[in-house]
């Protein structure tokens, strides 16, 4: 079974940074349409950006031009660096296919406040 691993997460302030890390136990990356989710308190999980193995990207409105994901075939890992951090991007953050087919991690917390 793969087992996700999820960190990077934080505390920071509203117009911040930080990078979110998304390592697997095997190399499974290789050929899989990747995605960062997110869930915030008292909502449902949802999708934030999404990359390609050939790296074609998609992202959700509400983070477009603010986040960045990008994979490491190599390393198997995937990134989500994301900048101009809002309250509203407070959330735990999973990684996963897409759509999701391996069981989710533990995820990361991502709180933005002031």
């Amino acid at each position: 079974q793969v087992q996700l691993v999820e960190s990077g997460g934080g505390l920071v302030q509203p117009g911040e940074s930080l990078t979110l890390f998304c390592t697997a136990s095997r190399t499974i990356f290789s050929d899989r349409l990747l995605a960062w989710y997110r869930q915030a308190p008292g909502k449902e999980r949802e999708w934030v950006a999404a990359i390609s193995e050939h790296g074609m990207i998609g992202y959700r409105d509400f983070v477009q031009g603010r986040f960045t994901i990008s994979r490491d075939n190599a390393e198997n890992t995937m990134y989500l660096q994301m900048r101009d951090l809002k309250p509203d991007d407070t959330a735990v953050y999973y990684c996963n296919t897409n759509p999701e087919t391996l069981t989710w991690g533990q995820g990361t917390q991502v709180t933005v406040s002031s």
